[in-house]
């Protein structure tokens, strides 16, 4: 929690945490399983869809998936259209994952002692990571037709940032990323450079996913990456695949100096990130990442937070659970 001067004015604070994820509708409930080390994982439940109709345990027989398991919210179609002055037909149209969404970034607003209302007409930013959007596939009208609140509420990704600024009147950049399973983590270090530069003086930095149709099951099923009892074995020789998860997670973001003034809980501190890509290193999709070319994504984070490779006590890695 510790940040030199120098550190101090690069540094942002999250001073608010709001979250849904598998057996856990907050932060003090998902804190609570991990440190009981409960397993979230279950059978894909049938308000998603009927996964018996699509599950093979032969992994080379086309059109199935040989998981049946996954991590999932426990009403993820929970809803208060009226608390956001959103009517039920259009509440009717929204992806799940927009309203799950405003829900989680007005508590993460709240965890953070402030007033959604208070920041109406504010520079505050919206950066959203969503990598799916099931709801249009699975709730598109029969007859192919569209409408504008159809797009909007099911179709156009670019919308679910949309709906939390113009919920709150927010003023400053609202965008969504899609970087795969990065998602959410590019939509922080986006809010934190927003923070850096002045273009936000507040931030809302997040993501969300939602299973509602099987066809990605399958396709990741058929490419050998998911795993057939619904178990992660991270670099363990027994690994064959990782499972699929839903949640909501969102934080709120603050230069520190700004935070320390205005007297807000500061939670954590990010003093450094960075984005890059592997170019041809590795491979276009499927292929793990290089590993000569992996540290050089770490060394720009490290500079920008001051902090040398031997100072660090962690670290995480990611992969597709295989080999």
């Amino acid at each position: 929690m510790r940040a030199s001067r120098a550190t101090e004015r690069t540094a942002v604070a999250v001073v608010g945490i709001g979250c849904a994820f598998p057996g856990a509708s907050n932060p003090g409930e998902f804190w609570e399983r991990l440190l009981s080390g409960t397993d979230s994982v279950s059978v894909v439940p049938g308000d998603r869809f009927d996964i018996a109709e699509h599950y093979s345990c032969d992994p080379r027989e086309p059109g199935k998936t040989v998981s049946r398991h996954g991590g999932f919210l426990t009403d993820a179609y929970a809803f208060d259209a009226g608390f956001f002055g959103i009517s039920p037909a259009e509440a009717a149209e929204m992806d799940p994952q927009q309203r799950l969404l405003l829900q989680v970034a007005w508590e993460s607003l709240e965890d953070a002692g402030l007033r959604p209302s208070s920041l109406a007409g504010s520079r505050t930013g919206v950066f959203v990571g969503q990598a799916t959007a099931d709801y249009d596939e699975v709730h598109r009208p029969l007859d192919g037709q569209t409408t504008v609140r159809g797009a909007a509420g099911r179709r156009l990704r670019a919308v679910t940032a949309g709906r939390v600024s113009y919920a709150m009147d927010l003023r400053g950049p609202s965008i969504v990323l899609d970087t795969a399973c990065s998602s959410s983590l590019v939509a922080v270090h986006a809010a934190r450079q927003s923070l850096l530069t002045g273009e936000s003086d507040l931030a809302l930095a997040g993501g969300v996913n939602l299973i509602l149709s099987p066809q990605d099951a399958i396709v990741y099923s058929q490419s050998g990456m998911l795993s057939a009892d619904g178990r992660c074995k991270f670099a363990d020789a027994s690994g064959d695949g990782f499972v699929r998860g839903e949640g909501v997670g969102m934080v709120v973001l603050k230069r520190l100096p700004d935070a320390l003034r205005d007297g807000d809980p500061v939670r954590a501190l990010l003093l450094g990130t960075a984005v890059c890509n592997d170019g041809r290193g590795s491979g276009l999709l499927l292929k793990p990442p290089n590993r000569v070319r992996s540290p050089r994504s770490r060394r720009p984070a490290r500079r920008r937070a001051s902090r040398r490779a031997g100072r660090l006590r962690g670290g995480a890695r990611h992969g597709n659970a295989g080999r």
